[in-house]
């Protein structure tokens, strides 16, 4: 199984809710889909992880690129975890550089009130 998702766009914000695997197979395309979204704007993005099944270092290495790219962009990435992916990124200790929700709705006050 690989990655699948879909996109919203809301206010001043994109919602993409992704289910699958992130990781070295799905990670370009991934990258590159998602950079190209931001570039487009809006420019805070909210990526729901919440039915994600797997992700490796491929994958962690991805989001800290897009975190990376949304800040650039004077915007935010705000990721809707479960806990098999927040214990992924507790793991190699991103928690603090990966703005980790535990719902949309918790992002999206997040981005409300940055």
């Amino acid at each position: 199984m690989s990655l699948r998702g879909t996109r919203e766009t809301r206010d001043n914000c994109q919602l993409f809710r992704l289910t699958g695997l992130l990781d070295a197979f799905s990670e370009p395309t991934f990258r590159k889909v998602l950079g190209g979204k931001i570039d487009e704007g809006p420019k805070h993005i909210i990526l729901d992880l919440s039915q994600i099944d797997f992700v490796d270092s491929s994958g962690l290495g991805a989001l800290v690129q897009l975190a990376k790219q949304a800040q650039t962009a004077t915007g935010t990435l705000q990721i809707v975890t479960n806990a098999r992916v927040t214990q992924t990124v507790k793991l190699v200790r991103l928690e603090k550089f990966l703005a980790l929700q535990p719902t949309v709705d918790a992002a999206l006050e997040n981005i409300k009130s940055s």
